[in-house]
């Protein structure tokens, strides 16, 4: 780690972090409230990928939905319209409805291999987001003076790692540059985030191998075809599924690679200050 005490970490002319866990428990709440500190650097693994990665992926979906429309094909097709998503650190939509939920069709579904391949689409692309990161330290120095730096990815980094592996090329990357922190929420965090998603279940990435034996599991045990599954449905039944299988590798990930701090202290923090500090505590706890 690039700070091993709270000495290191205090005495840093330049603190930078990479905060991870599920989404829903803190990440971007606490990297917006350091960004508004004046001090720090907010970059979004997200945005990235949505922006630098997926963009056109994501401009040309809309483009294709654009084109069913008789009078938005003819002004495309003559250049008199411009499409293009709209995406920020807080609404990261045109990313998830591009990369969608499998199944029906007739209720907004993607067909399997499709669903797959964006899938890959985005693995590919939030490996790159990752290893942007250290370039991005020394562009927020460079080019607009911040020394602070805060790292917000999201919630799949886990699935695209081997928190197990000392020589894992991405966690080894980001290890040279940035302190990473999980945001470990309780059981009840994952009562109330599984609540949450089943009353708007969003699209998400999953590790290949856990997505396959999931989506076989569901044809299975519902006896359906693939044309035949409700989206929703699906990616509800898989959501639990998905944090249990994300929780030992987040686990792992702080145990190897960083720290840990509980949801509940991250809700407490107020200031970059109250950051701070609780980054010194955790470092003083860690054996």
């Amino acid at each position: 780690m690039i700070y091993r005490s709270p000495a290191d970490w205090n005495a840093a002319p330049r603190k930078r972090v990479l905060l991870f866990g599920m989404s829903g428990l803190g990440k971007t709440h606490v990297s917006n409230l350091l960004r508004a500190s004046g001090n720090w650097f907010h970059y979004s693994i997200d945005y990235r990928i949505g922006t630098r990665y997926m963009g056109e992926h994501i401009a040309d979906n809309f483009k294709r939905e654009a084109m069913k429309v008789p009078l938005l094909r003819e002004l495309l097709m003559t250049d008199s319209v411009h499409i293009s998503s709209n995406i920020t650190f807080n609404n990261l939509a045109p990313l998830s409805t591009y990369l969608g939920k499998p199944g029906d069709p007739a209720k907004g579904g993607l067909p399997f291999a499709e669903y797959l391949k964006r899938q890959e689409q985005h693995r590919e692309a939030e490996i790159a987001a990752l290893l942007d990161t250290g370039r991005f330290i020394e562009r927020a120095q460079e080019l607009y003076g911040y020394d602070n730096f805060v790292c917000d990815s999201g919630g799949s980094i886990c699935e695209v790692v081997d928190p197990d592996d000392p020589a894992d090329p991405v966690l080894t990357a980001l290890s040279r540059s940035v302190l990473m922190i999980w945001i470990e929420g309780s059981g009840a965090h994952t009562g109330e985030l599984v609540r949450r998603f089943d009353r708007a279940p969003k699209p998400m990435y999953y590790q290949p191998q856990f997505l396959h034996a999931a989506w076989e599991e569901y044809l299975s045990d519902n006896n359906l075809k693939e044309a035949e599954v409700d989206p929703d449905a699906f990616v509800r039944w898989t959501y639990a599924r998905a944090l249990a299988h994300r929780q030992p590798r987040y686990a792992a990930m702080a145990r190897n690679w960083g720290l840990s701090v509980t949801a509940e202290d991250v809700a407490e923090i107020s200031s970059a200050g109250g950051f701070a500090a609780l980054v010194a505590r955790t470092l003083e706890a860690r054996p």
